[in-house]
């Protein structure tokens, strides 16, 4: 388990308020499951910045990850693996730490992200030409 409780910063909040106003999702830990697989898609190591964890938005892991808690785990263990980052306790932490907050960044920064649809767009494709 990379971190038993997590702690956003008040930035990553403000983010995810906006996201769900866009998208109706209602869930914190849903919206932070899409921005950190978004970030571990993303094909560079995120930036190795300092995170306050100055919100009072709080989760554990296991809320976090739902029942798929395990796989979020080897999904981070193995993205550190092919990073050439240690997979010990501290640095799954940080690295988890990185990459949420990356992704939920990348989510409202998205410009396109006005509604439900815009939003499973991201994940789903729409072919334009059916």
């Amino acid at each position: 388990m990379p971190a038993e409780y997590i702690r956003l910063s008040q930035q990553a909040k403000e983010q995810l308020v906006k996201l769900k106003r866009y998208t109706g999702i209602e869930n914190w830990n849903v919206l932070c499951r899409w921005g950190f697989c978004l970030s571990l898609a993303e094909p560079t190591i995120p930036t190795d910045i300092k995170i306050p964890a100055d919100s009072n938005v709080e989760m554990s892991w296991k809320v976090f990850g739902g029942k798929y808690h395990e796989l979020y785990s080897a999904l981070l263990k193995e993205r550190c693996l092919n990073d050439h980052l240690s997979i010990d306790e501290e640095t799954l932490s940080h690295q988890f730490r990185l990459h949420l907050h990356r992704g939920i960044a990348y989510l409202s920064g998205n410009p396109n992200i006005r509604s439900i649809q815009n939003f499973l767009s991201i994940a789903i494709p729409i072919d334009s030409e059916k």
